[in-house]
């Protein structure tokens, strides 16, 4: 959607609760209820998203006013922010900038107005970066692709990825970019960064013909939009390369389905059809990889994640989990190492895109 469409959303929350005066008729705000008790599983779209259950503020109570009256400060905030076009703020900057709208607006605690935007992401059904505000930059974009973005003072410029040192950092620019040009017909999305300068020191990018994404540890926002953008836009496969443990599995299934949190903009953020490498409870068992014992949190996670309607027919998936629960350990990326700096890149991973019939490995 636009910028000029999404100003203009802005705008008609503040509008309505104008008409609403004009036509002598007490101002309210309908707003989806973010709770679990209206978070529903959609075949449609492969992801968890928000029901139809919504909470109304009325201004006819006293207790909503403040709020209602916050919400309107910040959707008038983010419409001059997405007019203005070059700035973007974090959710903590906000809080501090409400200081400057007065007692009866300013928020006394972060949660307050992290609330009213989570709020107006549900009413757009959009994610808070259409709407300028950010999380800090975090991840990184590596291979051969042409990016154009516009930079801080407005000025259009044009990376190439190949060329940077480590990659292109992925923020709120990088997000919104136009890919100019790509050769690449994978993406491979690796959990932590020593892994990633790995493979690019491997030279990984050429030998498979991808893209690299840095992703941090738990993908930021920006940094799933852009592997979402560029699976849709481009028709590229996205692969998930991450540690052998529940956590390292949940960022996969967050990249891949979307979290309970976010379900408000899933439909915005996850790639249903992404797919996950590993490493496996099956690797740990086949390469003899160096482990630790999981702890009651990861049992948890796996026997939540063995029962998610996500995944149920995903019969890979729950014999891993079930191999997981059954050998009790886990292991890291970097355990892979014990074999040689090359053979994350000469066996391992060419092993794996065959198994996936990835592009170029498919026969």
């Amino acid at each position: 959607m636009s910028e000029k469409q999404t100003i203009e959303q802005l705008k008609k929350i503040g509008l309505d609760v104008v008409t609403s005066f004009e036509n002598n008729k007490v101002p309210h705000i309908d707003i989806p209820i973010r709770s679990t008790s209206n978070i529903v599983y959609s075949n449609k779209y492969l992801c968890y998203v928000l029901g139809d259950k919504k909470l109304q503020r009325s201004a006819g109570n006293i207790r909503h006013v403040k709020k209602i009256a916050q919400l309107l400060k910040v959707s008038d905030f983010c419409k001059d922010l997405v007019s203005h076009g070059k700035r973007h703020v974090t959710k903590r900057e906000l809080y501090y900038i409400s200081e400057s709208w007065g007692p009866k607006l300013k928020f006394d605690e972060q949660v307050e107005s992290d609330d009213i935007v989570e709020d107006i992401e549900a009413m757009l059904e959009k994610p808070r970066e259409d709407l300028k505000i950010i999380p800090n930059p975090k991840g990184s974009l590596y291979g051969d692709i042409v990016l154009r973005f516009k930079n801080p003072k407005g000025e259009v410029m044009t990376v190439d990825c190949l060329k940077t040192a480590d990659g292109q950092q992925i923020g709120p620019r990088t997000c919104d970019a136009e890919f100019v040009r790509t050769s690449a017909d994978k993406i491979l999305a690796i959990e932590t960064g020593g892994m990633y300068n790995r493979l690019i020191e491997e030279n990984a990018h050429e030998k498979f013909n991808a893209l690299l994404v840095n992703l941090g540890g738990q993908a930021s926002r920006s940094t799933r939009m852009i592997i979402k953008r560029l699976n849709e836009e481009l028709n590229l496969p996205v692969y998930i390369f991450n540690d052998g443990d529940p956590y390292g599995l949940h960022i996969a299934t967050v990249i891949i389905s979307g979290s309970a949190n976010s379900a408000h903009v899933n439909k915005s953020l996850a790639t249903p059809n992404a797919q996950w490498i590993g490493v496996t409870a099956t690797d740990i068992i086949e390469y003899h990889l160096k482990t630790d014992k999981l702890n009651e949190m990861d049992i948890r996670r796996i026997k939540e994640l063995q029962k998610d309607p996500r995944y149920k027919d995903d019969k890979r998936l729950q014999h891993e989990l079930a191999t997981w629960l059954k050998l009790g350990r886990k292991a890291e990326q970097q355990a892979l190492l014990k074999f040689g700096f090359e053979f994350v890149v000469n066996e391992y991973l060419p092993a794996k895109f065959k198994e996936l019939k990835a592009p170029g490995f498919s026969k």
